[in-house]
Formats: structure tokens, sequence, C-alpha cells
């Protein structure tokens, strides 16, 4: 598995933002990240007013919303609906996980309480895949799937999806859904990723049906054993700060038990 050092990292996202985003100013950027974090509470689009009450920008209404029609006009957000607010792009919410967003770290209580779920699976593959799986679905609330290069696919947390206001549609469902029989589109879309981590949003995920609106973090794992991948997916507004350090965590551990096979 190619490995990416941290500066090798930050000159791809760095690449990335020059490529993908257009120069915003400092307000621009207040703006957009309000705007997208409280998309991901709220799953609604962000009016001005919202904004205003909320988040002290400093500025008037009619200025946040002047703002945010040149925010749209550069693809940074979209209007859903004619007379309702904006809701962030794929494109602004890379650009939020990249650039803008602060990680939570996980407590040291939550680490050990997910460790504890898999610990007495460490010297089994597919026990242990099936049980992080399980735990990764369990602390972030998504649904948590398991791919490796042998064939294999895990899933658990299909019922938090039906949860998620985004997924009362039938058709993201049913396109996410049936998915999760296919070995196939998974590990093609893993194989080809370069980052050990990362997240896919909008065409990443390929153009089929609606799976362009959801959001995927995945870690890649390897050891002489078994290779692979573990990660989440859900609707684009996942609450990336918090999940993020789960991935990462859940994938270490499975990188630390394979280790000693």
């Amino acid at each position: 598995m190619t490995r990416i050092s941290t500066l090798g990292i930050v000159v791809l996202i760095l690449i990335y933002t020059m490529n993908q985003i257009p120069n915003l100013s400092e307000r621009q950027i207040q703006i957009l990240k309000a705007i997208i974090e409280e998309y991901i509470a709220t799953a609604e689009p962000v009016g001005s007013e919202t904004l205003d009450k909320k988040y002290n920008l400093g500025i008037s209404p009619a200025t946040i919303r002047n703002e945010m029609v040149r925010l749209t006009n550069m693809k940074l957000l979209n209007q859903p609906h004619t007379s309702g607010g904006r809701a962030p792009t794929p494109d602004a919410l890379k650009y939020y996980v990249d650039t803008l967003m602060k990680t939570k770290d996980m407590s040291v209580a939550d680490e050990v309480a997910v460790k504890e779920k898999i610990w007495d699976y460490r010297q089994e593959v597919d026990k242990l895949l099936r049980e992080a799986t399980k735990a990764l679905a369990e602390k972030t609330k998504t649904l948590a799937l398991t791919a490796t290069k042998d064939g294999d696919l895990y899933y658990a947390g299909a019922a938090n999806i039906l949860e998620m206001p985004e997924f009362y549609d039938y058709e993201l469902t049913h396109d996410l859904f049936s998915t999760l029989d296919e070995f196939d589109y998974w590990w093609n879309l893993l194989e080809h990723q370069v980052d050990p981590f990362a997240v896919l949003l909008g065409e990443e995920l390929g153009t089929r049906g609606h799976l362009p609106e959801c959001g995927f973090v995945y870690t890649k794992f390897t050891s002489p054993h078994v290779s692979g991948a573990i990660g989440i997916v859900g609707p684009s507004r996942l609450n990336y700060s918090s999940i993020v350090p789960v991935v990462r965590y859940v994938g270490g551990l499975i990188d630390e038990f394979a280790s000693n096979w």
C-alpha cells in the first residue's frame, strides 16, 4: 500500500484547493464555514437570517445574502428550493474537510470502549473485521463497511441510515443499499484511491444513481495476512469532525492487531 508523508498530504490539499476552490475572502470563508456547520447540524438549507442570529458574523443580513449569492456563483452553494436557503455543494464540503474543519479527538474512555468491543476477536481475521465494522457503526451511528483484497465485504448499521432525513428518499436509500451486496463496487472505488485515508464526496463516489449525494470516509489497513479498508458512508453532511477520528482509530486497531498475527 502506498504511504504518503504528512508533507505530501499537505501538498495534495494545497493543489486541490488551488485547482478547485476560487480565492475566497475571509468573510466568505467565515460565511461558508457557518453554512456548512449549520447544514451538518440540521440537514436543512441555511438562510441569511439564521446565520445573522446564530453565528455573530458582525455583518448585516443583506451583506450575508450578497455573499451567499457570490458563493453560489462559485458553485460552492446551491439553492434546493427557489424560496429557501442555501446548501453546500460537494466541492464546498471537501474544502471544509480539508482546510476548515477542526477534528474532535476521541476521549480515552471512548477509545478504550471501542477497543474492548473487538479485543476478544483480535486473533481471527474474519471475526475481527466483522466486529470492528459493528463497533464503527455503533460509535458513529452510521453505516459502516469493510472490504478486503480477498473479496470479503462486511457491513453494519444499515438501520442507522434510515433515521437520517436524507434517506427518507426511497431512490437514494435504494441506490445505497443495493451496493451492499456488490463487493466490486466498493473495491473498485477503494483500490484506485492513492491516499491511505480520505473523505470522498460527490462524483468521487461515481455517477451511479443518487450515490453522489453521499459521503464516504475510509482508512486503509494492511498486513501480510489481510489488506483492505474500513469506513463509513452516509449523507454528504456527515459530522466529519467527530467521525474522522473514529474511523482513523478503528483502522489503526486493525493494523495493530494484524501486525501481531
